[in-house]
C-alpha cells in the first residue's frame, strides 16, 4: 500500500482517467482527435489537391546560387494557394511567400516576409477585393505602413517575386482575348528590385509598366522531367527581362531565366497531385 499521499493521489487519478476512457471513447468514437465522422463512420477528409516541388537558381558561370521550396494546395472551386521559400545565396536574402489567386488566377491575398543577411527587412499582408488593394506591414525603412489604394477591378497580377507565381501569368493568360502584349500584367508588386529585395510593400505599376511576348508552345526537359509548356517573355522596363516556361494546367516553373540577374531557374523535383 502506498504511504505517501502524492504518489496516492497520482496513482488514483491515472486509475479514475483508465476506467473513464471506454465511456468517453462512446460518445466520441474519434477520441482526442475530435473530427466529425462521415459516411459510413469515415473521417471526413478535407477536399483539395496538393503538390510540392524545388527550383534550382544558376548563376551564369557560377553554378548554384540559390533555390526555392514550394508547395500549392488546389481547392474544389480552383482556389489555390502557393506557399514558397525562396533562398538567394548570393544576395543573403530569404524569402518567405503564401499568395492565394481564385479560379481565374487572380490574386485574392498575399503574405511576405523577407529577411537579408539575417535581419527583417520586413514582412507584410496584402488583400485585393477588386474594388481596393491593402497592405499592412511593417518594413526596417519606413517602420508600420498601411496602404489602402483603390481598384477599377480584379488585379490581373502581384509581383511577390516567387518564381512559382511568376509562372501563374500564363494561367490569366488563358482568359485574355487581345494579344499577350497587350496584356495589363503588372498592377501591384512588393519591390521593383530586380531580387525583390525591398520592402515588401504595396507599389502599384501603370498599364504598360511591363508587357508579354507569348513565344508559344514547347516541351523542354529539365532535372525534374519532360513537360509540355507555354513560353512567354516578360519584358520590364529598366527592371529585368525574363523568360516563363510554364507547364500543364496547374502552370507548374519548369524553367525560367532573368537577363538582368543572369541566372536560369529550373525546377530539379516535383511530387504530389500536379497536371
Amino acid at each position: 500500500m502506498d504511504s505517501n499521499p502524492i504518489l496516492m493521489n497520482r496513482r488514483t487519478m491515472l486509475r479514475m482517467a483508465a476506467s473513464a476512457a471506454p465511456l468517453l471513447l462512446a460518445s466520441n468514437p474519434l477520441g482526442a482527435l475530435g473530427a466529425d465522422a462521415g459516411p459510413g463512420g469515415a473521417a471526413a477528409r478535407v477536399s483539395h489537391r496538393s503538390y510540392r516541388g524545388k527550383m534550382l537558381y544558376i548563376t551564369d558561370g557560377v553554378g548554384e546560387m540559390g533555390r526555392e521550396y514550394f508547395s500549392v494546395t488546389v481547392q474544389a472551386d480552383g482556389t489555390r494557394t502557393l506557399r514558397a521559400q525562396c533562398e538567394m545565396d548570393d544576395d543573403r536574402l530569404l524569402r518567405d511567400v503564401v499568395l492565394t489567386v481564385n479560379a481565374r488566377w487572380e490574386p485574392i491575398d498575399a503574405f511576405v516576409r523577407l529577411t537579408i543577411a539575417g535581419k527583417t527587412v520586413g514582412s507584410s499582408w496584402f488583400c485585393f477585393d477588386g474594388k481596393q488593394a491593402e497592405c499592412q506591414g511593417r518594413t526596417a525603412a519606413d517602420g508600420r505602413i498601411s496602404r489602402m489604394l483603390p481598384m477599377t477591378g480584379a488585379s490581373e497580377y502581384f509581383g511577390t517575386h516567387a518564381l512559382h507565381g511568376d509562372a501563374w501569368v500564363v494561367g490569366r493568360l488563358r482568359d485574355w482575348k487581345g494579344e499577350p502584349d497587350a496584356f495589363p500584367l503588372a498592377t501591384f508588386a512588393t519591390s521593383t528590385l530586380a531580387n525583390g529585395g525591398s520592402g515588401p510593400d504595396l507599389i502599384p505599376l501603370s498599364g504598360g509598366y511591363s508587357r508579354i511576348v507569348d513565344q508559344g508552345n514547347k516541351s523542354i526537359t529539365v532535372p525534374a522531367g519532360r513537360f509540355d509548356t507555354r513560353h512567354v517573355r516578360i519584358i520590364v522596363p529598366n527592371v529585368d527581362d525574363f523568360d516563363v516556361w510554364a507547364g500543364g494546367e496547374d502552370c507548374l516553373p519548369v524553367k525560367s531565366t532573368s537577363r538582368g540577374l543572369k541566372q536560369t531557374y529550373e525546377m530539379v523535383h516535383i511530387e504530389g497531385d500536379y497536371r
